[in-house]
């Protein structure tokens, strides 16, 4: 049965009901054989399904590598070069959305090919640990570890160490802001560029959008709070902590940034609350919201009407950034 919802299509609306209808049970119904079963659950490949998902661009060939984290943690990475991705070229480090709790790198295959692809770039997709089996910070963590490990093997993989970028979509873009500050923290600058695809930047729940978007499709308030309490309670970590909640942590001096947000999504204002506070701490950033989309509307790019301006805008910010890090142009 069709759940309209305000401002979005009609073709959209379809789409959305039927992957909530058909993809899975709301997270906050699911134990965790049902999590399980979520998490191994591959997107269909077949042509109906790339018209709605997008397909995997042919010239991008796909292999995996394990990186090695803290307390003896391997991590899978998934690694996507281009032909044009050659040697020297820059890095982006892709990290999946799923509340920390859901998702895996194999339905991220369309998007990550397509940043190789658009922007010549050698494209890193973390598999990192997931709750309720591993509390906050264990994603984070494993995500930090994953990019230091393959930035330090820049040699091994071919690539400039200097020239790179970090992105992530909901949960993941929470990662990607995470990524940045620790790095800048670290004292590392090889981090030219963060892309931010309506990330989950608060875990203190402090945005109204969240309450006015609370029975959207794809991501509901419930739906919200059951993630953060898998990824949180029992963790011993603090809401506020900027390891979880990036949006609370000291912003200067991090790379210039996109955020992409979803008008009709719960989580809408984390993304522009970011863009905001970025721009206080004097960071370059770049905000789009998406009007009539849901949340997740990246990975259902050919179904939503701005589908292809939102990829086009990612590989262009992305594909500027590290052109002008090889010019030696910015920070």
């Amino acid at each position: 049965m069709l759940r309209p919802y305000p401002g979005m299509a009609p073709w959209l609306t379809t789409v959305v009901t039927l992957v909530d209808a058909a993809g899975r049970k709301p997270i906050q119904d699911l134990d965790l054989d049902g999590i399980a079963a979520n998490r191994a659950a591959v997107y269909p490949r077949g042509r109906l399904a790339q018209r709605v998902l997008g397909a995997i661009d042919p010239s991008v060939t796909i292999t995996t590598a394990v990186a090695d984290g803290r307390g003896g943690t391997r991590i899978p990475l998934r690694l996507y070069r281009s032909g044009r991705s050659g040697p020297g070229a820059p890095v982006i480090f892709f990290y999946h959305g799923g509340g920390w709790v859901q998702g895996n790198v194999l339905n991220y295959d369309p998007l990550c090919a397509d940043l190789a692809a658009g922007v010549g770039a050698f494209v890193v997709s973390v598999d990192y640990r997931l709750a309720p089996e591993h509390k906050a910070p264990a994603a984070a963590h494993d995500c930090i570890d994953a990019t230091r490990w393959l930035l330090a093997r820049a040699e091994q993989y071919a690539v400039d160490a200097s020239r790179v970028a970090v992105s992530g979509d909901s949960a993941g873009g929470n990662l990607a802001a995470v990524v940045t500050q620790a790095f800048r923290d670290a004292g590392a600058d090889g981090i030219r560029a963060q892309a931010l695809i309506y990330p989950a930047v608060d875990c203190t729940l402090a945005s109204p959008s969240i309450d006015e978007h609370a029975s959207a499709p794809i991501l509901t308030r419930a739906g919200i709070h059951a993630f953060l309490g898998h990824y949180l309670d029992g963790s011993g970590v603090d809401p506020r902590d900027p390891i979880v909640s990036p949006l609370l942590g000291d912003l200067r001096d991090l790379p210039p940034a996109l955020i992409q947000t979803a008008d009709l999504d719960p989580i809408r204002d984390d993304g522009l609350r970011y863009a905001a506070a970025l721009a206080r701490a004097g960071i370059p950033v770049r905000v789009t919201n998406f009007q009539g989309a849901p949340h997740g509307f990246g990975s259902l790019a050919g179904a939503y009407r701005g589908g292809e301006a939102h990829r086009r805008e990612l590989v262009g910010f992305l594909t500027a950034a590290l052109s002008a890090a090889r010019a030696g142009v910015g920070g």
